[in-house]
């Protein structure tokens, strides 16, 4: 698939993208990737700079359906909980009716932050600095002395054009993905081709609470967090003790360009608790999950896992070009799951991702050494990793190609 795909479809994009890093090196060595061939080392230290990090801001994240955060964050009616992403402050909340929403954090009178910590919106959204009023469907309900004191209106004020402004946003697999351009394809078509392929976990999926989430901070660009994440060549020297039973041997490659990529397994071993128990599997699955596996990424920032009883998802948040935060959440068929067997996977989880760490904090470190030239891809390895460097040519290509344009 890789060296296909390489021949087909990343030439032009790639060319046209290592134009605009200015770089001139069009190597062809035999069993040279040619997205190393194309990018040459400008390429590869794309992931040092500032001003290449908030381009790829516009470009990757900001353009398509990026992850958030998760539903599960704002689990009662009026939660509401303040987020900054990619510089933007966001606020998460379920509505009186239930429904997740994702609001600019600002009031639109002074553009005031309106809620600066976790917590339950009792009546209205208040703004703290001249106390706007909004409901948590968004509307501007009060606007005290606007026109003068005992004058709750004026000229010009009109609420309903002054409401929240919103964030197009979407949930599935509990994961809040948001569109900042405002301008992408609705998520369902976006993700059409995932959705159905994982169709049958879309059913409730009940998040384990507090013994079933964490935080990792990774001295890392986020890419090079998805790079490591797509591919399963690294297994057997990362993560020698999940090796010992999910072998390389028994992954194999999930490829659908331009969209999303990843891994998967054909051995699955359900986790137990001390007695032999085991999680209740989620109904009406197939049997290809009696035994199997996978993991994929959504572009550009969300990392699934789906297994028999249990899936996971891991929301990347890009805080600068060299650090990352992972928020990772884990799921099950049941609300009512055994405490034990819950801190007991998550456990596992978390020693299996920090076994990563080292990986991706030393290819960030690595990206400082000049002799480092973009490195090589393995045609039958490294596949899915080539994917997304192909869709991020594309997309950086497609945009620096917009703004020439419009100069």
């Amino acid at each position: 698939m890789l060296s296909k795909f390489c021949a087909r479809s990343t030439r032009s994009s790639l060319e046209l993208y290592r134009r605009h890093m200015g770089d001139t090196h069009d190597s062809h060595e035999p069993g040279r990737c040619a997205a190393a061939n194309h990018f040459g080392p400008r390429f590869a230290q794309c992931s040092l700079h500032p001003q290449v990090f908030d381009e790829e801001r516009d470009a990757l994240l900001m353009s398509g359906w990026s992850g958030l955060a998760v539903a599960s964050a704002v689990p009662e009616p009026g939660d509401a909980l303040p987020i900054s992403f990619l510089g933007q402050p966001l606020l998460l909340l379920r509505d009186r009716a239930g429904a997740v929403r994702v609001f600019h954090n600002i009031c639109r009178h002074r553009g005031m932050i309106l809620v600066d910590a976790p917590r339950k919106i009792e009546g209205a959204i208040r703004c703290p600095y001249h106390s706007w009023c909004y409901s948590t469907e968004g509307r501007l309900v009060s606007t005290p002395h606007v026109g003068g004191p005992g004058q709750n209106t004026a000229e010009g004020i009109d609420k309903s054009d002054l409401g929240l402004v919103p964030v197009r946003s979407h949930v599935w697999m509990d994961v809040v993905w948001i569109n900042l351009s405002g301008d992408a394809p609705a998520f369902e078509d976006a993700h059409a081709d995932l959705r159905a392929r994982w169709a049958e976990f879309d059913k409730p999926l009940y998040h384990g609470g507090a013994d079933s989430r964490f935080q990792l901070t990774v001295n890392c660009n986020w890419k090079l967090a998805v790079e490591n994440y797509c591919e399963s060549y690294h297994l057997p020297w990362v993560h020698p003790d999940l090796n010992t039973y999910s072998r390389l041997e028994d992954h194999y490659h999930i490829e659908a360009p331009g969209q999303y990529s990843g891994q998967g397994t054909q051995v699955y071993r359900q986790i137990e608790g001390d007695t032999g128990q085991a999680f209740p599997d989620f109904e009406n699955l197939t049997k290809k999950w009696d035994t199997a596996a996978e993991y994929i990424t959504a572009y550009p920032n969300v990392l699934l896992g789906v297994h028999r009883d249990h899936v996971f998802a891991i929301v990347l948040v890009p805080e600068a070009p060299g650090r990352t935060v992972e928020n990772i959440h884990l799921y099950y068929a049941r609300p009512d799951t055994a405490p034990a067997l819950r801190a007991r996977t998550t456990a596992l989880w978390k020693y299996v991702f920090k076994e990563d760490i080292f990986v991706v904090e030393g290819m960030q470190r690595g990206r400082h050494a000049t002799g480092f030239d973009g490195g090589r891809f393995s045609p039958a390895m490294d596949g899915p990793t080539h994917l997304f460097h192909a869709w991020v040519a594309d997309r950086m290509a497609a945009h620096r190609s917009q703004a020439h344009a419009a100069e």
